[in-house]
């Protein structure tokens, strides 16, 4: 994987999808808890201060007994989580796709409970090795020990919580909603319009018309997903270089290694901008919502397509798909206006790049689920009331032409499809009624 600077979102997200983090920092927190017990341990074993009544007490090998029985049970069950998240991952591969395990990995509630008994074990096991002999006796760390037995009780109530968790976090309908809602939180990040301010200089179109003419190339050193680009850097490598690049590739793009990545102007520029441009991307060997707007839509249309299949034959998790599908287009309709050209505080043009469009995310929501979905009727209904809801929320007219594609397709195929003339015309009602409204908005928008 390319390495580069990454922005703390980035790093919040690469940290998330992996088991090893939230289990490292508690692990890391056992240990200074360790410490803090054993100093206290140390100060009531020398007379300098009295442990309340309530601390457990014992010989040595007494709590020796105790910790190796309960190191043994922290482990067993530690064990126990592995096996039921395998189970989880497995169901989730079959299912929902492979693509699905990395929002299992990224679950918080997995990750604390992993983390809650491995800190645990850590903790009983640095007790454990601190008894022995000492100048007034066997040393043995009264508090600490309970302590131990604290956290005990504190990771059976975590054991309960981790089995219910599990139990609804496969469920179909909660998968479908967090992927939905990942979405829109990559919307609210990148839907921000382009900031104010002096516009000087040439406009894009002017510098992509002298671009074609001439201009040096940036080719891609790997091959992979793209994954993550960093913007502010690369305007901050053009505008040292005083050039202007355009990247033809956004993140989830598959970029195959020696071929064009960029354009550079002047050509002059760009073996500087090659070097730079190394490390101010990032790319591996899957796609991430980060910058990736049609990825999230992917993973429901995935989702809906493997429910409507013949095999799975599931057209209730495909409707659901179709209101989650929908409900993200009503968003990008509303607040999708990427920022493909990015300028230096000067106001010049520094990068131009490609992000996937309106028109694009909404045939890419519905296109492979009509696909599927011919000779159901219910499913070709479900997908024109969702057409009807972003068209009804659209700010512009212009958005309305690929939503009357889409309906007009699924009525094509509906008409080719469906035997039975009276589940046709539920069909056509719907798509009448979708029909009624466009006419409707068009004129108020010509009003």
């Amino acid at each position: 994987m390319t390495h580069v600077q990454l922005r703390p979102g980035w790093r919040r997200e690469a940290l998330r999808t992996s088991l090893w983090w939230v289990p490292t920092l508690e692990v890391g927190a056992a240990v200074l808890l360790f410490g803090a017990g054993y100093l206290l341990d140390r100060a009531a074993y020398n007379g300098s201060i009295k442990l309340p009544s309530w601390v457990i007490s014992g010989t040595a090998d007494a709590s020796r007994q105790i910790l190796t029985a309960l190191a043994a049970a922290y482990i067993t069950v530690v064990g126990v989580v592995f096996s039921v998240i395998l189970v989880a991952l497995t169901l989730a591969s079959t299912q929902l796709g492979p693509r699905m395990l990395r929002n299992f990995l990224r679950d918080r509630g997995t990750q604390w409970t992993l983390g809650t008994f491995v800190g645990t074990f850590t903790f009983a096991i640095l007790v454990l090795i601190s008894i022995g002999p000492g100048k007034h006796g066997d040393f043995v760390p009264h508090a600490s020990i309970s302590t131990v037995l604290v956290l005990s009780l504190l990771d059976v109530g975590v054991l309960i919580y981790f089995i219910h968790h599990i139990a609804v976090q496969i469920q179909l309908p909660y998968v479908i909603a967090s992927i939905a809602a990942d979405v829109v939180k990559a919307i609210d990040e990148e839907a921000a319009p382009p900031p104010g301010g002096p516009r000087l200089g040439p406009s894009p179109q002017q510098i992509l018309a002298a671009m074609d003419a001439e201009h040096g190339v940036v080719t891609a050193s790997e091959s992979g997903y793209l994954q993550y680009v960093s913007h502010a850097k690369l305007v901050r490598i053009a505008t040292e270089a005083d050039a202007v690049i355009h990247l033809l590739y956004r993140p989830g793009h598959f970029i195959v290694a020696g071929r064009l990545l960029a354009t550079v102007t002047p050509p002059e520029a760009a073996p500087r901008v090659k070097a730079a441009l190394r490390m101010a991307h990032l790319s591996g060997p899957h796609r991430s919502l980060s910058q990736d707007i049609s990825f999230g839509i992917d993973q429901l249309v995935e989702i809906a397509v493997r429910a409507l299949s013949t095999a799975v034959n599931d057209p209730f998790t495909a409707l659901s798909c179709i209101d989650w599908i929908g409900d993200c287009l009503r968003q990008v309709a509303l607040r999708w206006h990427p920022q493909v050209v990015h300028r230096d505080r000067a106001g010049y043009v520094r990068l131009i790049r490609t992000q996937a469009s309106y028109d694009r995310l909404v045939r890419r929501g519905f296109e492979k689920v009509r696909q599927n979905s011919r000779g159901m009727p219910s499913v070709m209904i479900r997908e024109l009331q969702a057409l009807k809801e972003i068209m009804a929320q659209a700010p512009r007219a212009e958005q309305y032409a690929v939503l009357m594609e889409q309906a007009d397709m699924i009525k094509v195929s509906a008409e080719a499809s469906i035997p039975e003339a009276r589940d046709l015309a539920d069909v056509v009602g719907v798509y009448d009624a979708l029909v009624a409204l466009h006419e409707r908005l068009v004129r108020e928008a010509g009003d």
